[in-house]
């Protein structure tokens, strides 16, 4: 029996994947991603925004053709649209045989052999339940890099967010099983663990009454076979002196941050729920690049948010140039239903969204590409990602470089490389956001950033 997984939306949504996919493992199942050979679909899906909100429902319908044409006998929805739209889902496209909500992915086996039997239904567990850790799973990455989920849900509530009506509350994973996990994967070659949760400076507080991230951090970086550890999501007002110190001491910690500000206009943060101002956040930055001299910082905004002006998108354009990010994506405002911020006033026009966008796109290029230019003459260690097909050159990345999301450094080398090889390079050469480079030595065991 062959299943056909579909995983959308985030990284921490393919940690859910790859844990589904392993527990299928463990009961024979196996897996093709050929849609013809399939004979159960599994679609992992988002809702965060409306476009992936869409690419999900897209992808249902997609696959509910092929189970009209009888080759598929089950089809199964799963994640956020899952748990947000079940109802929905059950009237609209009958061919969805079962459905599982957020903190339902442990019945995945159950589901599949209840479809088989045409006796599907919905799987749909309290959203305060206590994520579990240390779960056999498939890792689907390549092999070299994962991502290690540290907790769940979200207790911010911005108003223009619709994760805690479909993750709940931040509940933490306990720190033996995360370390579990972790020495699982580095003994399956994970070489990378990036370090994911809706927001992961509060991991611990909510089951150990303090922030433990520092702590999680030095203990993973204890661990035999993992040279590169990487923070996503670390919300700005979180940032403490004591993770800080931990970045610059441990020699495993990129030196390398997400935080995502979402915007700079101190009235236009008060609006979305924010817990920081343009000051607070400025003086983080400036905390971390004092401390931590080379780190690299990647943030995301929101242009385009109910009621901003042409004043709070200057003040924006003022504060990415000040600041200088390494690394920046911007989202156009996406109004949610059951968010606050969809009811608000002044919503903006999608021509007005995707214009201001396009500004700060255009600013930040400009960023980037002498940024990259500074780098010329540099001397990094890299991950191999790749061969690029049909040339002497590989496609690798750097301390500053998270998977899919940020840049790449092209090698040219006629040596053998693979995947997971870290090596040493001379940059010499940027292409905007990516670098050229090329071999120092041989292949490296041990390095520092």
């Amino acid at each position: 029996m062959k299943i056909l997984f579909v995983s959308l939306g985030c990284d921490k949504n393919l940690v859910d994947s790859e844990v589904m996919l392993g527990m299928l493992a463990e009961k024979g199942y196996a897996f093709t991603d050929d849609e013809t050979e399939a004979e159960v679909i599994v679609v992992n899906t988002c809702c965060f925004i409306n476009d992936a909100k869409e690419e999900s429902i897209n992808t249902i319908l997609e696959m509910a053709e092929l189970k009209k044409s009888g080759q598929v006998k089950a089809l199964i929805v799963t994640g956020c649209l899952a748990q947000r739209y079940k109802e929905e889902i059950q009237k609209e496209i009958e061919e969805v045989d079962a459905i599982l909500g957020t903190s339902a992915i442990d019945s995945i086996v159950e589901a599949v052999e209840e479809a088989l039997a045409g006796r599907g239904e919905s799987y749909m567990e309290s959203l305060d339940a206590r994520p579990i850790g240390d779960r056999k799973r498939l890792v689907t990455t390549g092999g070299h890099y994962a991502y290690l989920k540290i907790a769940e849900g979200c207790d911010k509530h911005c108003t223009y967010c619709i994760i805690p009506k479909v993750r709940g509350g931040y509940r933490s994973i306990p720190m033996e099983q995360l370390e579990a996990e972790a020495q699982k994967l580095a003994g399956q070659g994970v070489r990378e663990l990036i370090l994911v949760a809706q927001e992961t400076t509060l991991y611990g507080s909510d089951i150990y009454g303090e922030k433990k991230l520092p702590e999680l951090l030095r203990r993973l970086a204890r661990i035999e076979g993992l040279q590169w550890i990487r923070l996503l999501y670390c919300y700005p007002e979180e940032i403490t002196d004591e993770l800080i110190q931990t970045i610059r001491e441990e020699e495993k910690i990129c030196h390398y941050l997400d935080i995502p500000i979402q915007h700079a206009s101190d009235r236009v943060l008060k609006r979305m729920g924010r817990r920081t101002d343009s000051s607070e956040i400025r003086a983080t930055v400036q905390r971390l690049r004092a401390a931590i001299p080379d780190i690299c910082l990647r943030t995301t905004l929101i242009t385009g948010f109910p009621g901003e002006t042409e004043e709070d998108h200057d003040k924006v354009m003022e504060f990415v140039d000040e600041m200088e990010f390494d690394r920046l994506g911007v989202f156009t405002y996406s109004p949610e239903e059951d968010t606050p911020a969809a009811a608000m006033p002044d919503q903006l026009e999608e021509t007005v969204k995707e214009k201001r966008r396009g500004q700060i796109m255009e600013l930040q290029q400009e960023i980037a590409y002498e940024a990259a230019e500074r780098m010329v003459g540099r001397q990094l260690y890299a991950m191999v990602e790749g061969r690029v097909a049909d040339e002497d050159a590989y496609v690798a990345r750097t301390y500053k470089d998270a998977p899919n999301v940020d840049g790449y450094l092209f090698i040219h080398t006629a040596r053998q490389l693979i995947s997971g090889d870290f090596v040493k390079v001379q940059i010499t050469g940027s292409l905007e956001y990516d670098l050229i480079g090329n071999l120092i030595g041989e292949k490296c065991d041990e390095f520092a950033q």
